[in-house]
């Protein structure tokens, strides 16, 4: 063991920390036990969602790496909740303040316990930006590890995935399949362990914290069931020891040009618009500067070339097979779209990880030639206007219409909206308004995946707009535009929309606007008075703390 290791989890020849060594002999520890680092293993294994359910065996997994680096391995566990099982309920609320719940708790043991660096594993969406906000904290060496991809679900050679079951509801409302189809598709659509399967939240992310240098070579695109996945954890203990070894910490490798790196890759695989409430929620505990005008420059420049759902037809284990994430990289970097310097948790560059990586396998069709990309910059188009002061997020891969105006349809909660479009209220040219549902507002700034899948299986995803202050499920697709700041609850112009107003959304211009003056918002906005905050519990304190969806919806954002 290298004399230069750090170790502050025990200190074995201190007579006063007799006590400490005491209660953890009670757990297993020997004498030889204290004389090395204690390495975490951060575990959101839960019976609650598929993405998780396998994810213990991955944890002893990872523990046997520590063990073998030469590391004292504890496991500890924090929740997780299931956006695909809450979606469109009341319990859809909880779904972002659990991301700051995990990043809590996962601070709180490792700080408490003086442990000296530590593996997280994640799978459901708020899992890994929760984990990586925790990372970015904890002034330990750490790596995370990405429970992996669920398998597609087949049924009459119909690839399908959770997605398929919301449309599947707009198709049974038009009369365009049967109580027995739709029961086959949902019996069908989830065969199994891992975290849902398209270019949705939890794919992206993992694939940007891979990008951004702070999981393995690979670990991103490896399905939840394969032996890699396995592999994948092992490695990480053992990598987690050794950057404790060689002084390599979080805020070395998550630098401004890492965030980079990551926002290229989530544009180039046509990620999901929570990405960029994650990302900057990460980059503010990370202490990078990170704003929405990174994402616009990004987008800018870098083109949408993965054929991925849910705009495209191919899931995440299909990316695997043609090279994964590593081989989607190294073509990006070939061509002069990331930065090869950035340090990543092997101790090496990116540069040097990707140099024997695969190439995309030959004559595969998931990822297309910069010749011909599915779109020539990245489909999250940051927009603003006198709707949206502070900026608002469209996803606008597979949306052939670049401009919508029409009269707004203004609702304060997803349920009543979901009635109108179920009982044919909604028609084509509206612009479907959910409002009140922001960080503050809903409170949890829930996700819309259910109308906007329903939508869409109506036929209705190009030709009805549907803006909210609230958020989209990485699986949503259609004419969405989500993150309207400032939201409702905190006074924005999105709170005095009336029925019929004309408003107009540009993806070309990005432009978020509403045909009133500046005096007649004013005006508006004078005798608008916004609900009282919830006050109690869990959802109570995240009204009271969260921060605008700008900048990613944090909750520790004080001022001095």
């Amino acid at each position: 063991m290298s004399k230069d290791l750090r170790i502050k989890s025990q200190v074995y020849d201190d007579a006063k920390r007799a006590p400490n060594r005491a209660m953890l002999r009670a757990v297993g520890f020997t004498d030889e036990s204290f004389k090395k680092p204690q390495i975490g293993i951060a575990s959101t294994w839960s019976e609650v969602t598929p993405c998780n359910i396998h994810l213990h065996g991955l944890a002893e997994k990872a523990k046997s790496g520590v063990q073998e680096a030469g590391g004292v391995p504890l496991i500890f566990n924090t929740i997780t909740v299931s956006d695909g099982i809450s979606m469109g309920t009341d319990g859809m609320r909880y779904s972002l303040p659990s991301r700051d719940v995990i990043a809590d708790s996962i601070e709180t043991v490792v700080g408490a316990e003086n442990l000296d660096g530590y593996v997280a594993i994640g799978g459901c969406d708020k899992n890994i930006p929760g984990c990586m906000i925790a990372i970015s904290r904890s002034d330990v060496p750490a790596v995370f590890v990405y429970g992996g991809t669920i398998a597609p679900g087949y049924r009459n050679g119909e690839k399908l995935d959770i997605v398929s079951v919301f449309e599947g509801v707009g198709k049974h409302n038009n009369g365009q399949i049967s109580d027995e189809e739709l029961h086959g598709i949902e019996c069908a659509a989830c065969p199994g362990a891992g975290s849902c399967g398209g270019m949705y939240t939890a794919n992206t992310m993992a694939s940007a914290v891979e990008a951004m240098g702070m999981s393995l070579p690979g670990s991103s695109s490896h399905p939840a069931e394969s032996g890699d996945k396995y592999v994948d954890v092992e490695e990480a203990g053992k990598a987690s020891y050794k950057l404790l070894e060689k002084g390599i910490y979080p805020k070395d490798i998550m630098t401004k040009e890492a965030f980079e790196n990551a926002i290229t890759v989530v544009m180039a695989l046509g990620g999901s618009t929570n990405a960029i409430l994650h990302l900057l929620a990460i980059a503010n505990a990370a202490e990078v500067d990170l704003t929405l005008d990174d994402f616009d420059r990004i987008q800018k420049k870098v083109p949408h070339l993965a054929d991925l759902k849910p705009s495209g037809q191919y899931v995440m284990e299909d990316l695997y097979k043609v090279g994964g994430v590593p081989a989607v990289m190294k073509l990006l970097l070939e061509n002069g779209y990331l930065h090869g310097d950035c340090l990543t948790v092997t101790g090496k560059t990116v540069a040097e990880n990707l140099k024997d990586a695969e190439d995309l396998a030959e004559g595969q069709e998931i990822i297309k030639p910069f010749e011909e990309p599915y779109r020539k910059t990245g489909p999250l188009v940051i927009l603003k206007g006198n709707l949206a002061p502070s900026g608002a997020v469209a996803k606008v891969s597979g949306v052939k219409v670049k401009r919508h105006t029409g009269p707004a349809r203004v609702f304060e909660t997803e349920r009543e909206a979901t009635e109108a479009v179920m009982d044919n209220k909604i028609n084509e040219g509206d612009v479907l308004v959910i409002r009140g549902v922001g960080p503050k507002g809903g409170p949890g700034m829930p996700e819309m995946l259910s109308i906007s899948a329903i939508l869409v299986g109506k036929g209705l995803g190009q030709s009805v707009a549907l803006l909210t202050d609230g958020r989209f499920s990485g699986g949503t697709h259609g004419l969405v535009v989500g993150h309207i700041a400032p939201e409702a609850q905190d006074r924005g112009p999105i709170a005095i929309l009336n029925e019929g107003d004309e408003v107009t959304i540009d993806s070309d211009t990005q432009e978020l606007t509403v045909s009133l003056s500046d005096d007649e918002i004013a005006k508006r906005l004078e005798s608008y008075e916004p609900p009282r905050l919830h006050q109690k519990g869990v959802l109570g304190k995240y009204a009271h703390n969260v921060a605008c969806s700008s900048i990613g919806a944090v909750t520790d954002n004080f001022n001095d």
